[in-house]
């Protein structure tokens, strides 16, 4: 009797404790059919999970501490619709894996800006809260052959974050993001792999924009693929997005090098128009490179472009249906490498349909 008055009363407590703080519980699921083919594979026809948004939950709080001061946090789980699986996740040479392998952070926000810890997405990832990349319409949707990041460099989410974000002022926003490691950091300093990131994001009218630079350094090791890090990597990220209106017009630009290994310009144009209640997309994007790692007289320069369109019906509030359609083509290495062939990214299509919804 007394352990289940003693549970009883642990639970009433926990009970006000998750009223005061504010805790939601949030999701997105995303089931669909996808047909692709790359340039030398099989056409293969799959039940897809996350094609337009990757499906999760999460849970999110947030805790008025006074004089305008709130302490949050945001726990966010992949997973794969189809069979139930994790998803976006990572795991270290042992084969531990994370369980809020999308997002895990505690904030602070004030009148100084916020200040976040834990695991969230780079700055120019597309990912994530803390993310700020602008100028695609697509974003991170559609894979190999419509995600931005499947062209630019320094993608993907980081361990051992944090990210700052000032106040906004004269319609901007400075944001700083610093990884102590990006997958692990139980090493000395000088043998972790860090991550430093800049950036800028501003509203101005129907004008949106961003601007990003990005840098990882060669120090510790890659724990995820077993290999040293060799060079440092860098990026310069730019994009904006123009509301006429009637439509609206995105345009996105990022150099990135890294010295012996590439050196590549990646651009994109692309465009969102309201047609027959939902909103049709059309893009394109282009890469033109340069493996630095190959040996003198083989070839070392890479080309590629791809068309992308996409239409969005909703359904509700909450729900909507998609279908997409794209073609990549590949040049020099990626037309030519052994890679190219089964790579979607370098040469070939997709076509899907699918249906969101959100929780």
């Amino acid at each position: 009797m007394k352990k289940t008055l003693i549970a009883a009363a642990v639970m009433a407590t926990s009970g006000i404790a998750f009223a005061a703080s504010n805790v939601t519980l949030y999701g997105v699921m995303d089931g669909g059919v996808l047909v692709s083919k790359a340039k030398k594979a099989d056409t293969t026809v799959q039940a897809k999970s996350g094609f337009n948004s990757g499906s999760r939950w999460g849970l999110k709080g947030v805790e008025e501490l006074g004089n305008g001061y709130t302490v949050g946090f945001q726990l966010e789980q992949g997973f794969n619709l189809d069979d139930g699986m994790t998803a976006n996740g990572w795991s270290t040479e042992d084969g531990e894996e994370g369980t809020f392998n999308r997002e895990s952070r505690l904030y602070v926000a004030g009148s100084f800006g916020s200040l976040s810890f834990g695991r969230f997405g780079r700055l120019a990832s597309g990912a994530g809260s803390q993310t700020i990349l602008t100028g695609w319409q697509f974003g991170t949707s559609y894979e190999e052959t419509g995600s931005w990041t499947k062209y630019a460099k320094g993608n993907g989410r980081i361990n051992n974050a944090i990210s700052y974000v000032s106040p906004s002022f004269a319609g901007m926003t400075v944001h700083v993001m610093y990884s102590n490691g990006t997958q692990e950091d139980d090493s000395k300093w000088s043998e972790n792999h860090h991550y430093y990131g800049l950036g800028v994001k501003g509203a101005y009218g129907a004008f949106t924009g961003s601007m990003i630079f990005e840098a990882t350094d060669a120090k510790g090791e890659d724990v995820v693929k077993a290999k040293d890090y060799e060079h440092d990597a860098y990026s310069i990220t730019a994009g904006g997005n123009y509301n006429f209106g009637v439509a609206t017009l995105s345009g996105i630009y990022q150099y990135a090098w890294s010295d012996d290994v590439y050196k590549q310009h990646a651009f994109g144009i692309s465009g969102a128009i309201p047609a027959f209640g939902g909103t049709a997309k059309l893009g394109g994007k282009m890469i033109f490179g340069k493996d630095e790692s190959k040996a003198a007289g083989e070839e070392d320069k890479y080309r590629g472009w791809s068309l992308n369109a996409a239409y969005q019906y909703p359904l509700s509030k909450r729900t909507f249906a998609y279908g997409y359609a794209g073609y990549t083509h590949g040049s020099k290495l990626w037309k030519t490498s052994k890679e190219a062939d089964a790579n979607l990214v370098h040469n070939g299509y997709a076509v899907g349909l699918g249906l969101v919804h959100n929780f």
